[in-house]
């Protein structure tokens, strides 16, 4: 008998092709989820020659995408990286993605889109997207100000990553008078996709798949204003519906880490996993549905913070501080429960500012202040000398501007001796840890989705988030833009070559 959560978690069963009478409508290739993997498939199909028709459940599209930072992960050496004085190579970021992001990743999707990562700019470059070329002081911030184009978004500088490949920046943010700007983004893309000759189908709730005798997925059931549709497709379907970080059932099924204290990333219409049950349904694999990205921002908006030590609660260190955020929120989330404190001193620690200097609201909690590390471990209910054994072995190395156990930069070490100290409380429940979905449907490089015995379904294609894409287990911010306009594109392509 198969458990109640088991039970929650349908699959959406196809509809067979003998039970149509009459098809709605007809094209070449219909695209499900009108987001960026969506747009770029819509794109690349259409430009390939095929009729496109993308249906859509919102009123008009961009999704997640929209609401993003606009941060696409590109490498490889871009016209934007160069500009700012940088070299980078297809080898290097192939070398970095392999370590970051996995255990487990896919080597040949990180391969292809190494190599073609240059090819990629430009491809995005040509549909409108524009990258301001100013790199953002590595010391300052992730995430870039006006007229600036390219960050580090990753753990590229850091151990052990930095001894795996050159360290390079490969955040490249779209900007809108000097903003970050999804929604700039998402309209040069759906306009593409519409000039492209894309029929743009909005409000639409695609339902689940139509499958001919032999398991070829031939078409879409969707519903409009409460009435069925059928939409025959004759090369392909693809399906860029995101992932199932709002979907309770899902999360408890296959990522129940993942339940109950992170904040999900998106808008809550979206991202609950009826695509991957649509292809599930239809014959194909889900894979790492466990896997997740959990971001931990204790250093947004103030890289100051990275100077400070996290410890757990035996007032122990357990990472090197200047990984990314989103390695922060798996460390601490899967391996400490979520239960961590950085501790800083008078010196580290400034009200928070954005980059013009204003001071915005505090983001964390204090969880403790005091003028010695034995006052501020007995206030956080540490075992006695833990976090004064911690703080006097830290601060003996980093007045050497060294870190041997956990191999910290240079750049960011600074004993911690200017009283009073305090604790930024950054448990579960007391700060904010964002999340979204990384597992999906199994996918080949050129989007095919496959089944349990790693045959393709034929007809079935995936993108984005509703596959299991570049970042199996790890992840680095800008990926899933760049991940899912590549992986997108790689899908609309595949869907137009394919003759019935």
């Amino acid at each position: 008998m198969p458990s109640s959560d088991e039970a929650q978690v349908k699959t959406s069963p196809p509809l067979a092709e003998r039970e149509v009478r009459n098809w709605d409508a007809e094209e070449d290739v219909i695209v499900v989820g009108f987001g960026a993997a969506g747009a770029c498939a819509a794109i690349a199909a259409g430009e390939a020659g095929a009729s496109v028709r993308v249906i859509e459940r919102g009123w008009r599209g961009g999704g997640a995408s929209a609401e993003s930072t606009a941060q696409l992960y590109l490498g490889g050496g871009t016209p934007l990286q160069k500009a700012c004085g940088f070299e980078d190579d297809p080898d290097e970021m192939h070398k970095y993605l392999v370590a970051s992001c996995g255990p487990g990743a896919d080597e040949a999707k990180i391969r292809v889109y190494s190599d073609r990562s240059v090819d990629h700019y430009h491809w995005l470059t040509g549909h409108g997207l524009y990258f301001e070329p100013s790199f953002v002081p590595y010391e300052v911030s992730t995430h870039p100000g006006p007229g600036q184009g390219l960050s580090f978004t990753g753990s590229e500088r850091a151990h052990p990553y930095r001894d795996i490949a050159k360290p390079a920046p490969r955040g490249h943010t779209v900007l809108k008078d000097g903003v970050m700007s999804g929604e700039f983004m998402m309209q040069n893309l759906m306009q593409g996709a519409a000039d492209a000759g894309a029929v743009i189908q909005a409000d639409t709730d695609a339902e689940r798949l139509v499958v001919d005798g032999e398991g070829e997925v031939v078409g879409v059931v969707a519903r409009v204003r409460g009435e069925r549709q059928l939409l025959r497709a004759r090369r392909g379907v693809v399906i860029t519906t995101g992932g199932f970080a709002h979907n309770e059932e899902m999360l408890r099924r296959y990522a129940p880490a993942l339940t109950g204290h992170p904040a999900p990333i998106g808008p809550p219409t979206g991202d609950d996993g009826s695509g991957i049950r649509m292809g599930m349904g239809a014959g194909g694999a889900a894979i790492r549905m466990d896997a997740g990205c959990i971001t931990l921002g204790f250093a947004y908006g103030h890289r100051d913070n990275i100077r400070g030590i996290l410890v757990n609660a035996q007032g122990q260190r357990y990472v090197n501080e200047d990984v990314y955020q989103t390695n922060h929120g798996q460390i601490a989330l899967m391996e400490q429960k979520g239960q961590v404190y950085l501790i800083v001193d008078d010196e580290i620690f400034k009200p928070p500012q954005d980059q013009s200097g204003e001071l915005v609201p505090q983001e964390f909690e204090i969880a403790a202040v005091a003028e010695t590390p034995e006052a501020l471990e007995a206030e956080l209910g540490m075992p006695p000398h833990s976090l004064t054994h911690t703080l006097a072995t830290y601060n003996e190395f980093a007045a050497k501007g060294e870190d041997p156990y956990f191999h910290k930069e240079a750049l960011w070490l600074q004993p911690l001796q200017n009283p009073p100290l305090a604790a930024i409380d950054l448990r579960v429940g007391h700060t904010y840890y964002a999340l979204f979905t990384l597992g999906g449907l199994h996918t080949r490089p050129g989007g095919e989705v496959m089944d349990v015995e790693g045959e393709a379904v034929p007809g079935l294609y995936a993108a984005g988030r509703t596959a299991s894409g570049i970042p199996a287990q790890g992840y680095n911010s800008g990926l899933s833009l760049g991940d899912g306009t590549f992986s997108g594109r790689m899908a609309g392509d595949s869907a137009a070559a394919r003759s019935r």
